[in-house]
């Protein structure tokens, strides 16, 4: 007991005399028994009397660079769900298909009763049609003057029906476009699936694309090069479509060569 006494009482005679050090962006070397302002900007370090490192304090961000860390952590955040989602997806791939001509047959199973819809629309347009004309021919006669009716003016309840059948036949023509529209997009989401899976079982989903397994990379000067890339208040001559790592002071900002527009 009275050992470990006597080791608390030492750790904290170790604590309660603490110093704080760093250097700043001159050079100048800080040193106090609280964190002392010329310590804002750069890493500063807790010490013992002796010199020993209790821990390492990070300067304080920025609001650029908290806006920076905060949207960062975003992006990440949104990039981790999204893998998330597509290991979700690729196993349900490969629990649901064993063989690649299984897709077909699912595609052709979820397409068929589209067809069925617009095979149906067709029907109908065609007697939507023949009613039409049956109208119109009923109203040339009133037109002509061969009805009884002291009046050449088709009923108002045949021009209801023959505006009534117009409109179902436009619905109609627009419901057949909806339709072949979305045969098209199964048709696409199946053929995605299908290629997702041949990578899946081929391995090489899990195989990064070359540029991004290589990353971007520290700029250097290039003379004669295409374009340009601007690191801090520094302009270098680069080739162009590269993507480089700009170090200005402690920050790393990731920079793209493009070329000038005159």
């Amino acid at each position: 007991m009275k050992r470990l006494c006597l080791t608390l009482a030492v750790l904290y005679a170790g604590a309660a005399g603490a110093a704080y050090k760093c250097v700043d962006e001159n050079g100048t070397t800080h040193i106090g028994d609280t964190p002392p302002a010329g310590c804002a900007n750069v890493k500063m370090y807790e010490t013992t009397r002796s010199g020993a490192v209790i821990r390492t304090i990070d300067p304080t961000p920025t609001a650029e660079e908290l806006k920076a860390k905060t949207e960062a952590m975003a992006k990440q955040k949104e990039a981790d769900k999204a893998m998330g989602e597509q290991k979700r997806k690729d196993m349900a791939l490969l629990n649901t298909y064993a063989t690649e001509k299984e897709f077909e047959v699912a595609k052709e199973r979820n397409v068929d009763p589209v067809k069925s819809r617009i095979a149906s629309a067709v029907d109908r347009i065609k007697a939507v049609e023949k009613r039409q004309k049956e109208i119109e021919e009923e109203m040339e006669f009133y037109r002509a003057g061969k009805s009884k009716t002291k009046s050449n003016e088709p009923p108002k309840g045949l021009v209801a029906d023959l505006e009534r059948v117009r409109l179902e036949k436009s619905a109609l023509i627009s419901t057949i476009a909806r339709d072949e529209k979305e045969i098209e997009e199964i048709k696409a989401k199946y053929e995605l699936d299908r290629k997702r899976w041949l990578d899946l079982k081929s391995g090489a989903a899990n195989k990064p694309k070359e540029d991004e397994a290589k990353g971007p990379t520290t700029i250097t000067l290039s003379a004669g090069a295409a374009g340009k890339a601007k690191c801090g208040d520094k302009v270098y001559e680069c080739p162009a479509g590269k993507s480089y790592v700009c170090r200005d002071g402690r920050r790393e900002t990731k920079v793209d060569c493009v070329v000038e527009r005159k």
